[in-house]
């Protein structure tokens, strides 16, 4: 599992959750649960990106949590999370049946939340979004800055390259390095603001995010990395049968903005894309509240509270 290093102080220090959890996955994965909020509140699920934990979520912990019922939950390997034992560990498949595990461990039967994922967790909610036990307690869902398919074919990360099989190929070679990343210095600040985020990215967002990136374990980022290269959930999409909206932003060189059109057009009901003008890929942190305020709007409009609870 990471390494904790996220920041300690300002908005994006990781808020102290109300309780926490472990919830077993269908391999026995021991998942990491965060929920902080009111009880009986309107659920938020986030499922956050590769690399990142739910320190990447403090903002919108933060935000929500006076009002909701926020859950957050470390992936397989990342945060608190353990690393999976075996190659056969690492898919989406084990990611779907992780966020089943999370759900059914947080929300009571019927109960419906608005799943939110960033980056490789929208890729969780798509390899999810087909089963039953997951429609159960899905009232909307936002992706943030995510794609479906053809991941490192059309990144951008690899400067003064045209797309074709040599760019294809060092991007592949870059983002699955088992290379160690070593301490967050300014020079790994800037070469993570480069490739994951916008140009006006400020100083404390590109450190909060560097921290984060680094903590992760490299096995774990080498292992989701070949996940990643072989994605292929285009079909996953059109069994996304839920109200979903889509984020992103126009300077992502990992998901480019042409991910998030093609799921928004693929979607069986698609209720808005939202292009953010200059954010790279890391949204929850860039832009926290254009964000926020899309989360706000899907649960006022889907989520519905029982009187009592």
């Amino acid at each position: 599992m990471s390494r904790l290093t996220h920041v300690t102080s300002g908005p994006y220090a990781p808020p102290v959750a109300t309780r926490e959890l472990t919830a077993v996955s269908a391999d026995g994965a021991r998942v990491h649960v965060e929920v902080h909020g009111p009880e009986g509140a309107p659920a938020v699920v986030l499922a956050h990106g590769w690399t990142c934990s739910t320190a990447f979520w403090a903002a919108q912990i933060r935000a929500l949590a006076t009002g909701h019922r926020v859950i957050a939950y470390d992936q397989r390997g990342h945060g608190r999370s353990a690393a999976p034992s075996a190659t056969d560990g690492y898919s989406t498949q084990a990611l779907a049946d992780d966020l089943e595990a999370v759900l059914a461990a947080t929300l009571g039967p019927g109960e419906k939340a608005v799943l939110v994922g960033h980056s490789m967790g929208g890729m969780t909610i798509m390899a999810a979004g087909g089963r039953d036990r997951v429609r159960e307690h899905t009232a909307a869902v936002l992706l943030c800055s995510t794609g479906s398919s053809a991941l490192v074919a059309e990144a951008t990360v690899v400067p003064l390259l045209r797309a074709g099989r040599v760019r294809t190929r060092i991007t592949g070679s870059v983002l699955g390095s088992r290379a160690p990343l070593g301490p967050v210095t300014p020079l790994a600040r800037r070469i993570l603001k480069y490739a994951t985020m916008g140009p006006g990215a400020a100083p404390d967002r590109v450190d909060a995010c560097a921290r984060i990136v680094h903590a992760c374990p490299r096995i774990v980022r080498h292992g989701w990395s070949h996940v990643l290269a072989s994605l292929q959930l285009d079909v996953e999409v059109g069994a996304l049968q839920a109200p979903t909206a889509v984020i992103a932003g126009t300077a992502d060189r990992l998901t480019p903005v042409v991910h998030a059109r093609r799921i928004a057009a693929a979607l069986p009901e698609c209720v808005g894309l939202t292009e953010l003008a200059g954010v790279g890929h890391m949204t929850p942190i860039e832009a926290p509240e254009a964000v926020t305020a899309r989360i706000n709007e899907l649960v006022a409009t889907y989520v519905q509270v029982k009187e009592g609870a």
